[in-house]
């Protein structure tokens, strides 16, 4: 049986991140398209994990990669629209049980850009 992986998300001035959290995933595949996000992997014990998110507003999906870590998968999704603040992610004002806005990284965007810029470079380079 699938289920979904519980996901956190924070909005950045030109990137949305999203993170699977699921820990010592297999066959993760990450499917971003310009409206919709899929994420599919299992977990060590062969659970299966599926989420599908109709985006908010259009992403670059060129412009937008994942990286698998022991503990999770992040995505980071460059907006079409930068520095547009993103009241949510799903395109529907609906909240998911399994999704969660991550505190821990969000915060104003006051000079915020190196940072971001920063941290899209970090996740880049593993």
């Amino acid at each position: 049986p699938r289920q979904h992986a519980k996901t956190l998300w924070y909005d950045r001035p030109c990137y949305i991140f999203l993170e699977f959290c699921v820990e010592d995933s297999t066959d993760v595949r990450v499917v971003i398209e310009d409206h919709r996000l899929v994420f599919s992997c299992k977990n060590a014990d062969g659970v299966e994990f599926y989420n599908e998110i109709d985006l908010y507003a259009r992403v670059n999906s060129k412009d937008s990669q994942e990286k698998r870590s022991d503990r999770s998968i992040t995505c980071f999704m460059r907006k079409w629209k930068e520095k547009v603040a993103w009241p949510r992610i799903t395109k529907e004002n609906i909240k998911p049980a399994w999704l969660s806005v991550d505190f821990d990284n969000w915060r104003d965007w006051e000079g915020d850009e190196e940072v971001e810029r920063a941290m899209v470079e970090e996740y880049a380079e593993v």
